[in-house]
């Protein structure tokens, strides 16, 4: 996408995305003997934290690279990649820390050197048009459910820190998690992390301090949502976890319970 095209798309509006406000009713195993979840799920009395996920789950594919291409180009960007050809498929076959390492590499390669504020203010722009083209709607309106229910939403995601605040502040989340970017004196970026890439048990690490820090009289019912293998920490943290990825039974995160949509949705989707 051109910046002409993702200009013109900021203008047009932040995040169009649908408004569907009907509850959200999902089966799965009960020891109770009760068939599904509706509406109130929680015990009012004790906090609640809805954990999302940002890339593959709020919205569809990555937005890391696509990213990196809105700030420095194509040309630059893929001749970096290309020179990290081997650790970038090692990343991508192995994860873990071989994912972090490459990630850090290339950042370097296209962030080093680059002014702080002239990267976040060009962030804004790519962050509001790649979210309104790529929202998964029916993903952001269990955000609004969980909003709706006064629970607290955190996002919780691999993606740098300077648009995950983006995004954060469209959805009217309470929280984001992101991937902290190092600045120099000079206000630069250095192309380091500053700490360590928010994936795996580093998502996990991060909102557990968040919510010690926001609720420390009580540990909070927590809620969490991911599509991919570095959410299974997360997911594996939360009271109730579910998966929203595209590959379902083939995907990292089977084992985990399926999001259901909204019945309506299914209604509407199917009549289109």
């Amino acid at each position: 996408m051109s910046v002409t095209r993702l200009h013109a798309a900021t203008l047009a509006g932040d995040f169009k995305f649908s408004q569907i406000t009907t509850g959200f009713i999902e089966y799965r195993d009960n020891p109770s003997g009760h068939s599904c979840e509706t509406g109130h799920v929680t015990n009012t009395s004790v906090p609640t934290v809805a954990a999302f996920d940002l890339d593959g789950t709020l919205a569809d594919g990555g937005s890391v690279f696509k990213w990196l291409r809105f700030l420095r180009g194509d040309r630059a960007t893929y001749f970096a990649a290309l020179t990290l050809a081997g650790p970038l498929l090692v990343a991508a076959l192995r994860s873990g820390h071989w994912a972090d390492r490459a990630k850090e590499r290339l950042f370097r390669k296209l962030l080093l050197g680059e002014d702080a504020d002239d990267v976040r203010a060009r962030s804004r722009v790519f962050a509001l048009a790649h979210f309104q083209e790529h929202g998964r709607d029916w993903v952001i309106d269990r955000l609004r459910w969980h909003l709706d229910e006064g629970h607290d939403v955190v996002i919780v995601s691999a993606s740098p820190q300077i648009y995950v605040d983006v995004v954060t502040e469209q959805l009217t989340a309470t929280g984001g998690l992101g991937t902290r970017l190092a600045v120099d004196a000079r206000g630069k970026l250095t192309g380091s992390y500053l700490g360590k890439n928010c994936r795996g048990k580093e998502k996990l690490r991060r909102l557990s301090e968040w919510m010690v820090e926001h609720h420390p009289d009580a540990a909070p019912v927590l809620y969490a949502y991911g599509n991919s293998r570095g959410d299974r920490r997360l997911l594996r943290g939360a009271t109730y976890p579910y998966d929203v990825g595209r590959l379902g039974p083939f995907g990292a995160l089977r084992h985990f319970p399926r999001l259901k949509r909204s019945l309506v949705e299914v209604a509407i989707t199917a009549g289109e």
